[in-house]
């Protein structure tokens, strides 16, 4: 079944600010999962939920809570390309079994797997990065497209999951349901059997925290649920339900809000700034400064990790023509009173060179300057400027109608004087 075809969506949550997050969580019974799943679609977010399933051990317990409140519900699977054909066969099993009619798979990019982990192997060196390209980006434009979305996670799970109330408000001011937070190991077990549910084909093989093959192991007796995911790793999420700041989001009020505009919202932002303790042959999701990356060009384009590149006022971008291709993001720096290089800098990654990945303005951003700024080719914004956050949010961006830079071969109007320049 094609994915639905749906416009990005502010979320619109005037019945939860109504009661507040804290009332609502205190309106259900710990172990209400079905009372706080139904309320959720029918007065909090009627129409504007979907449910992210993982079709691993535990699943079958939500998805039917499902199938009882609405099975026509969206129900997303996030198709990595690494699952075990057992939970390939699993995804078909409860979708029969439980009539759920309305279940989509979501890959990853093919061009960012093909880039970032040609060998399939990503998982072995950069755990973090291979859940990005194959979980979190893929769901992103998903999740924005709704409200809020439900999860099966549990407080049992993991010391981190351990103050999860069963409604989230995020830092993108979404929520995020968790119906079985109160649910024990054994309330789920015993829930799949009076229920009848089909058990995940490895279960019985003391699988009890099922995700991609390669990160999934077979957890012993005593131990947590879900120590079978990453062994030995210091990880513990893949990502897609970290908030912005990396915890559980706050069960009474957003973390710290993001401050990358991109596509028409604040976004969470995948990159982070060069150190001193930056490698660069293991670097990823970085953006590296232009010197920089001169000084290491080898290890960078032997580095298999996605990587962006941060050029300042008075750096040639010229510099690295042929390499431009190797960034996923490049980020250009305004100081205080923009310095109007950067404007050219725009221009020639996206005229000249026709770099087609992400354009990014940071530092000194306003309102004023943004129209210019996509004029000439950026296409993100970190924006810390509270009036011009504000602007953004509203969309009331000044119009800028007179330019002194022609953009493109087509721009300049008949008569129009050559100093100025007017857009057609």
């Amino acid at each position: 079944m094609a994915l639905p075809k749906l416009a990005p969506v502010q979320p619109a949550h005037d019945k939860l600010r109504a009661l507040g997050i804290l009332a609502l969580n205190g309106m259900f019974d710990e172990m209400d999962a079905l009372g706080v799943l139904r309320y959720a679609v029918s007065d909090v977010l009627p129409g504007d939920l979907a449910i992210v399933s993982s079709f691993g051990a535990d699943s079958a317990v939500l998805l039917h809570l499902v199938a009882q409140v609405d099975p026509s519900m969206p129900v997303y699977f996030l198709e990595t390309g690494k699952h075990f054909s057992e939970t390939l066969d699993y995804v078909e099993t409860l979708k029969k079994h439980l009539g759920l009619i309305n279940v989509h798979a979501i890959h990853p990019s093919s061009d960012d797997v093909k880039r970032f982990d040609p060998k399939g192997d990503l998982w072995e060196t950069d755990p973090d990065s291979c859940c990005h390209i194959r979980k979190t980006e893929p769901l992103e434009p998903i999740t924005e497209q709704f409200g809020g979305w439900v999860t099966g996670r549990k407080r049992f799970q993991t010391k981190e999951r351990g103050v999860l109330p069963h409604f989230e408000l995020t830092s993108d001011n979404r929520i995020k349901v968790n119906p079985l937070a109160y649910f024990s190991d054994t309330d789920v077990n015993q829930y799949k059997i009076e229920h009848g549910l089909p058990e995940h084909p490895l279960f019985a093989k003391g699988y009890k925290s099922i995700g991609c093959a390669p990160c999934t192991s077979v957890v012993a007796e005593g131990e947590d649920p879900r120590a079978g995911r990453w062994r030995g790793l210091n990880k513990k999420e893949c990502g897609i339900h970290f908030d912005f700041n990396g915890a559980i989001a706050s069960p009474m009020t957003a973390a710290t809000r993001h401050t990358l505009w991109k596509d028409g919202a604040f976004i969470a932002d995948p990159f982070h700034d060069w150190t001193e303790a930056s490698d660069p042959a293991t670097a990823s999701y970085t953006h590296v400064p232009l010197a920089v990356f001169l000084a290491n060009r080898a290890a960078f384009l032997a580095n298999p990790h996605p990587l962006g590149l941060l050029v300042s006022p008075g750096e040639g971008i010229e510099a690295v023509e042929a390499d431009v291709g190797r960034f996923a993001s490049i980020a250009i720096k305004f100081p205080g009173f923009t310095d109007g290089r950067g404007y050219s800098t725009a221009r020639l990654l996206s005229q000249r060179y026709q770099y087609a990945n992400e354009i990014r303005a940071i530092g000194d951003v306003l309102q004023d300057q943004i129209p210019l700024m996509r004029r000439c080719g950026f296409t993100a914004f970190v924006v810390t400027h509270e009036p011009t956050r504000q602007a953004l949010i509203e969309d009331r961006l000044p119009e800028v109608a007179l330019f002194y830079q022609p953009v493109g071969t087509a721009e300049i109007p008949v008569g129009t004087r050559p100093f100025l320049r007017r857009v057609s």
